[in-house]
């Protein structure tokens, strides 16, 4: 073997070993496939930081999503654009799309790639709470038209699409997009998604340059851990307005039935987590308001008989509470017509009767002891003139009559005096 062969071969075993490790590293698969909110935020960011402690070659986010919230739209987009491992957002599978929000982080990754058949735009903001006027609604756009503009130009795509995606709320498909150079790469699968992107020279966020080597990389997948799951659901508007007003009926039950211990408790826990995740999502103040003016009317018809009137007015602003409880950007972050007027109905009938319940049983205090035999039927065991025993009860009673009583005639009792009881006969009380 002549002396050009033998250093060829070192060369080569010194170079090979080097890109077979490369191209062995890891990237780490993340998956968004729901509406952008604060536990969405914390998900992406962990998956981030797992990446990192991995050295891992890339991030590799499948996205389908219709939007969310900008603030946590903010978070996500500033997470991508410092995370140290290159960052390929993927919106996938066929009939996925990267809607509003989700169009905002597509274009912060280092690689935007998309599969056929999926669409991404429409990403005009839309308010969250209340309305504002036209000046307002102008700062609102241009504060996210610069959010944009921000990133999409040094990322070198098409600044002028990505705004119209957000001033006109234009949407495009898979291959419009890229003809527009707002995505990078079309690829049926994550597989063909890598092979792709292999040696591909990306430009980081802090001008730095990195070639990936995803060809033949681990996938290393980070799942939602238990707590990201329950939250994930309880972001739910429409579930957490269903768990709060079941808390709330526990809650008043515990009251009703002092003792019971477990619908209290159980109540308690499900208040204090549809409260936590509301508290995450825009709440309108006057919806709450409209909810705490139906339950007083509902209190008040118990109080003051109004023949359903206030009932049903405290129901109908209930309802229209509930619907108007969150003003989410989407429609999927709103809580829907059925839902508020199933649990609005609900919680209004059931909660107008266990107040009325509860009221008739104060005003008609049971009473222990011999006062509790006024009103009560009894027989003359003995004539009364005007004293003599009669039978309440199972029980005998020295009574007293003001008009002769004959045995066996029945009798009401009037008062109670010490261990006497007033009395008279029924026939007397029908005829006067």
């Amino acid at each position: 073997m002549n002396l050009p062969a033998v250093a060829l071969m070192c060369l080569a075993g010194l170079v090979l070993p080097g890109r077979a490790a490369a191209q062995n590293g890891k990237v780490v698969v993340l998956h968004l496939d729901d509406t952008i909110q604060p536990i969405s935020a914390d998900y992406l960011k962990r998956g981030l930081d797992r990446a990192a402690e991995l050295h891992a070659q890339a991030v590799l986010v499948e996205l389908n999503t219709p939007g969310g919230l900008l603030e946590s739209t903010r978070g996500m987009v500033s997470d991508i654009l410092a995370s140290p491992a290159p960052v390929i957002v993927y919106v996938t599978p066929a009939g996925s799309r990267a809607g509003s929000a989700g169009f905002f982080i597509m274009e912060s990754a280092d690689v935007a790639a998309m599969a056929p058949g999926t669409n991404a735009g429409a990403a005009h903001p839309v308010l969250e709470v209340g309305s504002v006027d036209d000046v307002m609604k102008q700062k609102i756009l241009n504060d996210a038209l610069a959010f944009l503009r921000s990133y999409v130009s040094l990322r070198g795509r098409n600044v002028d699409a990505a705004q119209d995606a957000v001033t006109n709320s234009k949407a495009y498909t898979d291959n419009e997009a890229q003809k527009l150079n707002l995505v990078d790469v079309i690829a049926p699968n994550t597989q063909a998604l890598l092979d792709a992107v292999d040696g591909r020279t990306v430009k980081r966020f802090n001008g730095a340059t990195q070639v990936l080597h995803t060809r033949g990389a681990a996938l290393v997948s980070v799942e939602p851990n238990l707590r990201e799951q329950i939250m994930d659901r309880l972001m739910d508007p429409n579930l957490a307005v269903l768990i709060l007003l079941a808390g709330a009926l526990l809650i008043y039950l515990e009251f009703h039935i002092p003792g019971t211990i477990i619908p209290g408790a159980l109540g308690t826990l499900m208040v204090l987590l549809a409260l936590f995740s509301l508290n995450l999502l825009p709440v309108r103040y006057t919806a709450l308001a409209l909810i705490v003016c139906a339950l007083i009317l509902m209190v008040l018809e118990a109080k003051f008989p109004s023949h359903g009137v206030l009932a049903l007015t405290g129901t109908a602003a209930l309802v229209l509470g509930l619907l108007t409880l969150v003003a989410g950007p989407i429609p999927e972050m709103r809580v829907q017509l059925w839902t508020a007027l199933a649990a609005g109905l609900a919680f209004g009938g059931i909660t107008a009767f266990l107040v009325r319940l509860a009221w008739r049983a104060r005003r008609n205090k049971q009473m222990v002891g011999p006062d509790a035999l006024v009103g009560a039927m009894g027989v003359a065991q003995q004539a009364l003139a005007p004293e003599g025993q009669i039978l309440v009860h199972g029980e005998l009673w020295l009574a007293e009559s003001p008009l002769p009583v004959a045995a066996g005639e029945t009798v009401r009792v009037r008062a109670v005096s010490g261990l006497k009881l007033l009395v008279e006969t029924v026939r007397e009380h029908v005829s006067a």
